[in-house]
């Protein structure tokens, strides 16, 4: 399928305040990088040279100009809306138009009304408190802009895993360029039209290709790199960042567990957890990915999870609401697992509506339960990416506890309790990088809390404020009286009491 196009008008790109033509006549000093980015070491070093020189020009975008960006932003998202939710679907080979529409669309002005607003108060240096050692000094801290950052964005959110990102790093003040990933190629395409159409190249810019395309991306030397993906490819982002010394974000994902208590109604569990898990067939990195369930509980859940599953899914071979699985790597990936998990002697119950069978060509699986699993099996292994959940039994919630700590730390967690003070107690001896409390995937939506993992899962957050921060340098500045400093009573040659007087201010500090 080619990527859908429309007729449209052309549109002002937004006024950035370049260099007037008599600053153009002050010369730039190329960077210190420039030495060694040259296009046969790096091809893609010229579009970073370029972005490095223009954001030199102008290092500190006003509040003004960055809330024009996004809304140009917004409206760009707007006009080439319905292109990328074609494209999203002809990468796919069917995807759900509201699914589409909500993570392609959506997201993007979602955020943009959000932030806007804020930028103004974001920037403002804020006073730092009151310190003896430097009186009568105050300081402040500023919030410059790094750079020019990279964003490298993932598959299964190819639009929100790259603009929710620059968004951030524009809110900042930076200058970005995008590398879309080359799994969905489509939307790509549109993407960069779209970029293209209504932003200098200099400013923000997409760079399209393969998997040599993203590895050249990843070694070039920004002043803050972002990846959303698996955490495999996430070491080898951070190896190449490292030898630039790049500041890196890294979300990436795991095996998010849920937790089911005792007392939570198992019909509104499982009503919450397949809203999380059915959201682009369970390609989240914050699904569901296993199920802990008080011991002796698993058959219940079993029927109640089938019974959910076929009201919201009458049938799966022909349903508009039924994601496929993005390509035939990923859906054989998932059916190895299942297979695996059945032949190690695990119960595979899949819920396939009467007298359905999926055709050939078809990347539908159908939402599938494994019970009696074990840690030798893919499924307990590997992160899921799929309509796959594993049933875990537990003895008791410190058993729980203890299960969910001896692994990777996983980017979401899911805990359910009607008792608050018990749910409280979970949180506090569980760590991941984020949880919901009677609900899942729900709080990537809360704009105004961090979003990113911890260890294993990620590295860094973004969102609202945290991604301003993320993608700022905070920079602290001392303002000293001019009537006197405390630096001009220091001066050699030092007196000879003065170390006796030092050890005496150490002493009492210390207490």
């Amino acid at each position: 399928m080619d990527t859908p196009t429309l007729d449209r008008p052309t549109q002002n790109k937004p006024t950035l305040n370049k260099p007037s033509p008599r600053d153009a006549t002050l010369s730039i000093a190329p960077s210190e990088e420039a030495s060694y980015l040259n296009q046969e070491e790096n091809p893609l070093s010229p579009i970073l040279e370029k972005q490095r020189q223009a954001f030199l020009g102008r290092p500190m975008m006003s509040a003004a100009e960055r809330v024009d960006v996004l809304e140009t932003l917004a409206k760009a998202s707007d006009e080439f809306g319905a292109d990328m939710v074609k494209a999203v679907q002809a990468d796919f080979g069917h995807r759900s138009l509201h699914e589409s529409i909500a993570l392609e669309v959506m997201i993007t002005a979602a955020e943009v009304k959000l932030y806007k607003n804020k930028i103004k108060g974001w920037m403002k240096p804020k006073r730092a408190p009151t310190n003896i050692s430097s009186l009568p000094a105050t300081g402040k801290i500023h919030y410059q802009p790094k750079g020019v950052v990279g964003v490298m964005g993932t598959w299964n959110g190819p639009v929100g895993t790259c603009l929710s990102p620059a968004i951030g790093a524009i809110t900042a003040g930076n200058h970005v360029m995008i590398k879309p990933s080359d799994m969905t190629p489509r939307m790509a395409d549109v993407l960069a039209e779209m970029i293209d159409k209504h932003f200098d190249d200099d400013y923000l810019t997409v760079v399209k290709g393969d998997v040599r395309v993203a590895e050249q991306f990843s070694r070039l030397p920004f002043d803050h790199l972002m990846y959303t993906g698996n955490t495999a490819i996430g070491k080898k982002i951070m190896r190449a960042a490292a030898d630039n010394l790049t500041p890196i974000t890294l979300e990436m994902g795991g095996k998010s567990p849920t937790i089911l208590s005792d007392n939570f109604p198992l019909k509104d569990a499982v009503k919450r957890i397949l809203t999380g898990k059915t959201l682009n067939s369970g390609q989240v990195c914050v699904a569901p990915d296993y199920i802990m369930v008080p011991r002796g509980q698993t058959q219940a859940f079993v029927d109640e999870y089938s019974q959910q599953v076929l009201q919201r899914f009458p049938s799966i071979t022909n349903n508009d609401d039924m994601t496929w699985i993005v390509n035939d790597r990923h859906y054989q990936r998932i059916l190895h697992y299942i297979e695996d998990a059945k032949t190690k002697g695990a119960n595979v119950h899949q819920m396939i509506p009467k007298g359905e069978q999926i055709p050939s060509g078809k990347r539908v699986i159908p939402y599938t339960v494994i019970t009696d699993v074990n840690d030798d099996m893919l499924v307990m292994q590997e992160e899921i990416f799929g309509p796959v959940l594993s049933v875990v039994e537990y003895d008791g919630l410190d058993d729980a506890i203890n299960f969910v700590q001896s692994r990777p730390r996983p980017l979401a967690l899911y805990y359910f309790d009607r008792d608050k003070r018990r749910a409280e107690s979970f949180i506090d001896k569980t760590i991941s990088g984020g949880a919901c409390i009677n609900d899942t995937v729900s709080h990537i939506g809360h704009f105004n809390m961090p979003f990113g993992g911890v260890g294993p899962s990620g590295l860094g957050a973004y969102h609202g404020f945290d991604g301003f921060m993320e993608f700022s340098h905070k920079r602290a500045v001392l303002y000293q009286r001019s009537w006197f400093a405390g630096t001009a009573l220091v001066s050699q040659p030092y007196s000879a009491k003065g170390a006796d007087r030092l050890w005496k201010i150490a002493k009492w500090l210390s207490k």
